[in-house]
């Protein structure tokens, strides 16, 4: 197998690893991610490389990769999408059966002395994979490097002695998700949708929520309901210290845009602790602990911190809210564990999550058979 054959065969390779993890098909992957089940089999057969790697990133999200498996899944993205763009591997090239390619006794036999000499010529140009991975590795780090000594006192660039690679940090010792389409009590919940009532489908399942609303483009009306599963790595204790909130977007628009949906549809089971509020609206935005509000199994507000470990996972669920602005925020969980502490950033998928208030736009909930009609008519 070639140099080429094996970047793209080693990236296939990671994303099968991840994928055969879960419990979850390709097309229930796919669904989530946006994308057909039939690209996603391709990316993990080594048959297509993407040329983005966002998708790539919540795909090992939703697989629950590390952050050390995240960083060599990006490094092997590289390798793969240079591989496929070096000379000679165009869509024609990679599809030609054995039989078909240059060595063999079929193609030696037709081919003619000019076409012979231009593969040749192409084996000896194409650049090794040891080449390949140092130029990648190169630009990597071209923005990462610090200079030991200072500025350079004759101005311009350090010399190379006095460039030195930042040492990569020891990862957190533990992992997380997030789901922030859950619903009020498993029935209310408001999206905002750029689209009139006719071209919006029904609500969907509580369960399917995510991929309904990524299909419509929504943005969460008023209140973005976050459930964080936190995990330690090992068996040691990981205190949880804080959790911050970071808005770093915040606009007013002029006139309200869009239509508010409501997905209320009846109502059944309530929310459980470990639950916080966030008011969005509010100069410095704090998530405040609250209490249960399970009638049946009344629980005080209880705040950090917090006790994780591989076998004493802890759910916390967060209520951001907002009147009138359109937020984007996301959090910050700090840690510590044996002697070490750090913070580890939790949003949507490497974006923030965004919550838009509904105050003067139409509001419509789903009726059947009518449809979507006003709510307040």
């Amino acid at each position: 197998m070639d140099a080429i054959q094996d970047d793209v065969a080693e990236f296939a390779l990671l994303l099968t690893r991840l994928k055969e993890r879960t419990d979850r098909s390709y097309a229930a992957l796919a669904r989530r991610l946006g994308m057909s089940a039939s690209t996603l089999h391709r990316y993990c057969a080594g048959e297509a490389v993407p040329l983005s790697f966002t998708g790539i990133e919540r795909f090992a999200a939703l697989c629950g990769a590390s952050p050390e498996e995240r960083v060599e899944l990006h490094r092997r993205w590289i390798l793969a999408v240079a591989a496929r763009q070096r000379p000679g591997t165009s869509d024609a090239r990679r599809t030609q059966t054995p039989q078909d390619l240059p060595g063999t006794t079929a193609s030696a036999a037709s081919a003619s002395p000019d076409i012979q000499a231009k593969e040749a010529e192409r084996p000896r140009r194409r650049p090794s994979r040891s080449m390949a991975l140092a130029a990648v590795l190169a630009v990597a780090l071209a923005g990462l490097t610090t200079s030991a000594a200072g500025p350079n006192p004759g101005g311009g660039e350090p010399s190379p002695s006095a460039r030195t690679a930042p040492e990569p940090s020891a990862p957190a010792p533990l992992t997380w998700t997030a789901n922030s389409h859950l619903w009020q009590l498993e029935c209310d919940h408001d999206y905002v949708i750029d689209k009139p009532p006719g071209q919006v489908p029904p609500p969907p399942t509580p369960q399917d929520a995510e991929v309904w609303a990524v299909s419509q483009g929504a943005v969460h009306g008023r209140t973005t309901n976050l459930r964080i599963s936190v995990q330690g790595r090992g068996n040691a204790a990981v205190v949880l210290e804080a959790l911050h909130v970071r808005v770093v977007g915040r606009t007013t628009p002029a006139a309200p845009q869009g239509t508010a949906y409501s997905m209320y549809e009846g109502c059944g089971a309530v929310l459980i602790p470990r639950h916080f509020a966030v008011d969005l609206d509010a100069r410095r935005p704090l998530a405040r602990s609250r209490p249960g509000n399970d009638p049946d199994r009344p629980a005080p507000a209880i705040d950090f911190p917090y006790r994780v470990s591989l076998r004493e996972p802890e759910v916390l669920l967060l209520s951001a809210g907002t009147v009138s602005c359109t937020c984007d925020w996301f959090l910050e969980l700090d840690w510590s564990s044996q002697g070490r502490s750090g913070t580890v950033r939790i949003d949507d998928h490497g974006r923030p999550f965004r919550t838009t208030g509904i105050q003067g736009l139409p509001h419509y909930w789903y009726r059947d058979p009518a449809g979507w009609i006003p709510m307040n008519p």
